[in-house]
């Protein structure tokens, strides 16, 4: 259904001034391409992995009916040992990251669940959204596939449309113009760059002959130069002379610079923030929320959740219990809360009980206890329901902490009367 993808190996500012032209009136091909492209670069393809790629592998949460959940969370072949559940085998993590990437890059992506035969359900396939057009009189999406226009009806249990950037002109949010420019200037710096190094970092030879030489003398000289190869030695007479001119420009730090800036803006708009990319994989589940900021991450599963449990798992429930059980559809979420350090937990636990016993200690002798489910819950401790709360410690002869209080009472009872009678006498 959908036609060969067009690419464009050259960019121009221009370029992206004629998409946004385009864009705004509905045809986001130019805007997709340009994305398509950006995505060649390894500072772009490594970052938006992380973001997307590490994302949709993070831990899924399904909230809901118990048997729905539990047919998504298990493979569809169990007696067979199969490890991929039927939510990974309807919605392949590849599938679900470029959908994710598109909607990051274009503001808008696409998608067809397709029937596959001897299961019940269909499987997602991600489509080239440069083939997207809307028509802002019938506020539509429409597919341009080889057959002509088709119109696209998110839900339908064919369609999948992820709109993160709006629901009114999405293109207009995504991150398509500042990856582009920085795309752009950062390619063209390099073939400045590479222009260079084959121009001006090669030193140029010098055959000098003397004035008095012959023509034919000299020929012969500078043909024996020309010919300089590797391990060349030359025997000369005098005046004859070899030598190399070197080009003491330092244009090349300009290109360097402009690379290295436009780097720092594409890892700015994608990461957020200025990351390390030699620093590890990134892909790991511990490492995404160290490379990328926690509320663009949160932003992205937020989205792409919203459109899989409106669009996706409807059509897993309809085709397998039938439109009645549409009501008691589940919904499906990403964990992208990141991991907790075990041990500084366990510190923290400890910590917490050492100051509990020693504010018991404490207070005990004033007659007062401190409140340990309320520090418990500050310093997020689980607690089961029902225990027994924590009691203050009994006043027995044998307790050295009931002997301190029986020696502390006739001081404190004395204090107490002293200030009653201040009071009295004011």
């Amino acid at each position: 259904m959908q036609p060969l993808s067009d690419s464009q190996s050259r960019w121009y500012v221009d370029d992206v001034e004629a998409a946004e032209h385009a864009a705004d009136s509905g045809s986001i091909a130019q805007a997709a391409r340009l994305w398509s492209a950006a995505r060649r670069d390894a500072v772009v393809s490594g970052l938006l992995a992380t973001r997307t790629g590490g994302l949709v592998r993070l831990p899924k949460r399904f909230e809901g009916d118990e048997q729905i959940c539990a047919d998504l969370e298990r493979g569809h072949y169990a007696e067979t040992g199969e490890v991929r559940s039927c939510f990974d085998e309807m919605l392949p993590s590849t599938e679900l990251a470029l959908m994710a990437a598109d909607g990051i890059g274009v503001g808008v992506a696409v998608g067809e669940l397709v029937k596959v035969e001897g299961r019940d359900y269909p499987v997602l396939v991600r489509l080239d959204p440069q083939f997207l057009t809307y028509r802002w009189n019938e506020n539509r999406w429409y597919f341009r596939s080889i057959i002509g226009l088709i119109p696209i009806t998110p839900g339908d249990g064919r369609w999948v449309l992820h709109v993160p950037g709006g629901r009114n002109a999405p293109w207009q949010n995504g991150l398509w113009r500042a990856i582009g420019l920085a795309f752009i200037r950062k390619s063209h710096a390099a073939l400045y760059r590479d222009a260079w190094e084959s121009k001006l970092a090669h030193p140029a030879r010098v055959a000098q002959a003397p004035n008095g030489a012959a023509e034919e003398q000299k020929e012969n000289w500078f043909k024996r130069v020309a010919a300089w190869g590797v391990n060349t030695v030359f025997q000369t007479s005098p005046g004859y002379e070899v030598k190399l001119v070197e080009s003491n420009g330092r244009g090349w730090e300009s290109f360097k610079e402009t690379i290295a800036e436009q780097n720092t803006e594409i890892q700015i708009a994608l990461a957020g923030q200025t990351v390390t990319t030699d620093g590890g994989t990134g892909f790991a589940n511990a490492d995404i929320h160290k490379s990328i900021r926690a509320d663009l991450i949160k932003e992205t599963a937020d989205g792409l959740a919203f459109t899989i449990n409106t669009q996706c798992i409807p059509v897993f429930v309809l085709h397998r219990y039938g439109e009645e059980a549409l009501d008691r559809c589940p919904v499906m979420a990403w964990d992208v809360t990141p991991p907790k350090d075990l041990a500084q937990v366990a510190q923290t636990f400890t910590s917490a009980s050492s100051a509990i016993q020693s504010l018991t200690e404490s207070l005990a002798p004033h007659g007062l206890r401190p409140d340990v489910r309320a520090m418990c819950a500050l310093f997020a401790i689980p607690l089961l329901e029902g225990a027994a709360e924590v009691e203050a410690p009994k006043d027995d002869g044998g307790n050295e902490l009931a002997e301190a209080r029986s020696r502390m009472r006739p001081g404190l009872v004395k204090a107490q009367r002293a200030r009653s009678a201040e009071r009295e006498a004011a």
